[in-house]
C-alpha cells in the first residue's frame, strides 16, 4: 500500500513563500509521476503541478507558472512544490498524488492547508 503524507502548509501574508513536501512510502518512488493538486473551499479540485518519476518533466497550471515550482528527490521518497509570490487566492488545501508511470491506481495524500493572507 502507498502512502503519501504532505506537509509545509501554514498561514502566510500575500507575497510570502511555502515549500510543501510529499513523502512517499511503501512502492518505489522513482516509479511515480507525482503531482501537486488543490480544493479551495466551495471549489473542485484542481491541478497545480506535476512532475514526471525521473523529474526530466514538469507541467504548471497557468494560474501558478513562474511562481511555483515542482521538483523531487528520489532518494528521498519526496517530491516539493515551492511556492512564491504567494497570492490570497492561493488558498486551499494542497494534496499530493502518485500516479504509477507505467499506468494503475494513482494515490492521494491527506491535504496540508495552505491560507494567504491579504
Amino acid at each position: 500500500q502507498v502512502q503519501l503524507v504532505e506537509s509545509g502548509g501554514g498561514l502566510v501574508q500575500a507575497g510570502g513563500s511555502l515549500r510543501l513536501s510529499c513523502v512517499v512510502s511503501g512502492r518505489t518512488f522513482s516509479s511515480y509521476d507525482m503531482g501537486w493538486s488543490r480544493q479551495a473551499p466551495g471549489k473542485e479540485r484542481e491541478f497545480v503541478a506535476s512532475i514526471n518519476w525521473s523529474g526530466s518533466s514538469t507541467d504548471y497550471a497557468y494560474s501558478v507558472k513562474g511562481r511555483f515550482t515542482i521538483s523531487r528527490d528520489n532518494a528521498k521518497n519526496t517530491v516539493y512544490l515551492q511556492m512564491n509570490s504567494l497570492k490570497p487566492e492561493d488558498t486551499a488545501i494542497y494534496y499530493c498524488n502518485a500516479d504509477p508511470a507505467a499506468g494503475g491506481k494513482a494515490f492521494w495524500g491527506q491535504g496540508t492547508q495552505v491560507t494567504v493572507s491579504s
